[in-house]
């Protein structure tokens, strides 16, 4: 007969499930029953381990932010430190897609972390995943900080910037907006990165 699973079975399991969920949707609202179902345990079960969604997202996160991704842009160094970091701010656009896509995404952004009367629980697990996102971009630019190429002390400054870039350019991906976008979208990333990475440790972000 095969082997009784273990308590660090059962977690392990259920951190998988809500991580796949989050990779297949961003906005993917991780409930306590939707989780619990994906990973095959009961919703007893989870709480045992996650007794609130908060627990339950704060650690998901937290398990994400060291994992490496296989030829990350950031460590291509044949590349200007710009250009790596233009290819990374991409991948992360990529996820939100354009259009019908892009529009699917901020709708569910919407009803699952922003429309009226959600839960303290919701709202502290909208925070986390947002610390996931401003984690990654610290991740490149902690890279290109030990480079040499800007100030370790300002990463988180320059993170929060490029993120609020990041954000607008999301939105203007679910608006009705002419072919000119994507022309207009390169350029601000490359601004964006410009801003980020020029003048060495002076930064062009300091003063």
């Amino acid at each position: 007969m095969p082997d009784r699973p273990t308590k660090r079975d059962t977690r392990d399991r259920i951190l998988i499930a809500a991580a796949t969920m989050l990779g297949e949707n961003p906005t993917a609202r991780l409930s306590v029953r939707g989780v619990a179902a994906r990973a095959g345990v009961s919703t007893g079960s989870l709480r045992h381990f996650f007794p609130t969604q908060q627990a339950l997202v704060d650690t998901v996160v937290a398990s994400l932010y060291d994992i490496d991704i296989p030829d990350d842009p950031i460590r291509d160094t044949e590349r200007t430190p710009a250009e790596r970091l233009v290819e990374c701010l991409r991948q992360l656009l990529a996820q939100v897609g354009t259009g019908d896509r892009a529009r699917a995404y901020w709708r569910g952004l919407y009803e699952t972390y922003i429309a009226p009367g959600l839960a303290d629980d919701e709202v502290a697990a909208y925070r986390s995943l947002e610390r996931l996102g401003l984690h990654r971009i610290e991740r490149w630019l902690t890279v290109l900080a030990e480079e040499g190429v800007l100030p370790a002390d300002d990463v988180a400054r320059r993170a929060r910037f490029l993120g609020t870039v990041l954000n607008g350019l999301c939105t203007e991906r679910a608006l009705p907006v002419d072919a000119l976008r994507h022309e207009f979208e390169a350029d601000t990333l490359r601004m964006a990165a410009d801003a980020v990475t020029s003048g060495g440790t002076g930064g062009a972000l300091n003063g």
